[in-house]
């Protein structure tokens, strides 16, 4: 392999120099813990205190309202049942999508076998949640909306102030799973009625292994871990100096350079769609055409299998996924893709490719072309195709193409 190209910086992106230069003193020099009372730890805790308040800026909080935890899944475990188990008295109907993460799918599961009751949204053909059917599903006894903010396999953003509205008009608890928006949208938790938001470090170019869940003030949530009294006496556990240190110039430096960042990846994602949906033949985009991530392209091929097609791409270099990281390794089509409506063979054929600042047009173009090579490859080797395109040869190949 002479060369590396990585897409798939919706798994997990590289740590920053500047990240990393900020977080190494705090594992070698300023290594006390904060939590201490002695000297030595003095700095390390003003450290966390700053970063805190980096952070809650970031999205108009206030930062005794920011929670420090390991990573998303944590937080959207913590803000579910959390808020399930302070609320279980007032009631149990609980409203999410068909397209979240499996970290707040799983709790719901989880607290259905509890007896809770849970309303899954249908989304469109193209992600979208709707927010009448929405308003339509809330119960008298609804404690809870999960909404992610945008999609990690498809990319779709969601109509995030609208929910937050209605929820807010009905008295009820608005969550959010922003770990693909952090450091890439706007946020605002106010303007957007937000009460708990998830945030993980390692999807902004900050370390693998630190998270935070927005709690707004006031709201009623059990703990989800139980130990000491970190975090306010909220979340038990040594304080992850390094991560949290880290995470605020992650944050940093993603707000500073966000609207030039966007604009940069959305040029090259536009460049890579167009140049896929209209060369490689049967293929659609999957995921909302304007109402999208900037560095997201997820891409259905009939007659491919998405694991086959990913192992060729890594043998040119390419790094790619079938989906969310977090379902490797299972043999199911994604549950994001069956919920827009593709048939399991089409979502089989999946590939998800994620860009960043660092991905350049030669990198677009190289992948492309690569891609367009190892479809024919594997359809070639296809009966299905092969019985298929004797058949069709006198229609256009590009009806099944999406932009």
């Amino acid at each position: 392999m002479d060369k590396m190209i990585y897409m798939d910086n919706a798994a997990t992106t590289k740590v920053a120099p500047e990240v990393l230069d900020a977080m190494l003193p705090f594992f070698t020099e300023e290594y006390g813990n904060p939590s201490s009372a002695y000297a030595f730890s003095g700095k390390t805790a003003k450290e966390v205190s700053k970063a805190r308040a980096v952070i809650a800026k970031a999205i108009g909080a206030d930062e005794k309202e920011i929670f420090f935890t390991a990573g998303g899944s944590e937080s959207d475990n913590w803000a579910v049942k959390g808020v399930a188990d302070a609320l279980k008295d007032k009631g149990n109907h609980i409203i999410t999508t068909k397209i979240e993460h499996h970290a707040v799918l799983h709790s719901c599961e989880f607290l259905e076998k509890q007896g809770f009751e849970v309303t899954y949204l249908p989304v469109d053909e193209n992600g979208l949640v709707n927010p009448e059917e929405l308003e339509a599903a809330i119960k008298p006894t609804t404690i809870l909306i999960s909404v992610m903010f945008a999609n990690n396999e498809i990319g779709t953003i969601e109509p995030i102030e609208e929910i937050g509205k209605i929820a807010k008009e009905r008295g009820i608890y608005f969550h959010t799973d922003a770990v693909q928006a952090f450091g890439h949208l706007p946020i605002d938790v106010d303007k957007m009625n937000i009460d708990m938001l998830s945030s993980s470090a390692h999807k902004i170019n900050g370390p693998k292994g630190i998270g935070f869940l927005y709690i707004r003030k006031g709201t009623k949530i059990s703990n989800l871990i139980h130990g000491g009294a970190q975090e306010r006496g909220k979340r038990a556990g040594t304080t992850n100096a390094p991560g949290i240190i880290g995470y605020a110039k992650a944050t940093q430096l993603s707000l500073k350079k966000m609207d030039e960042t966007i604009a940069y990846e959305k040029k090259l994602r536009d460049r890579l769609i167009d140049r896929v949906t209209a060369e490689i033949p049967y293929c659609r985009l999957n995921g909302d055409c304007q109402k999208r991530l900037s560095n997201n392209a997820n891409f259905s091929f009939r007659f491919v299998e998405g694991e086959s097609l990913l192992i060729l791409l890594e043998q040119k270099g390419i790094c790619a996924s079938s989906g969310s990281a977090c379902a490797s390794g299972s043999i199911d089509p994604s549950h994001v893709l069956l919920a827009i409506g593709l048939p399991h063979e089409i979502a089989h054929g999946s590939v998800r490719l994620t860009l960043s600042e660092e991905t350049t047009a030669e990198d677009i173009d190289y992948t492309v072309d690569s891609l367009k090579a190892s479809v024919e490859r594997l359809r070639n080797m296809s009966s299905l195709y092969k019985e298929f395109s004797s058949t069709v040869l006198s229609k256009n190949k590009t009806e099944f193409n999406k932009k």
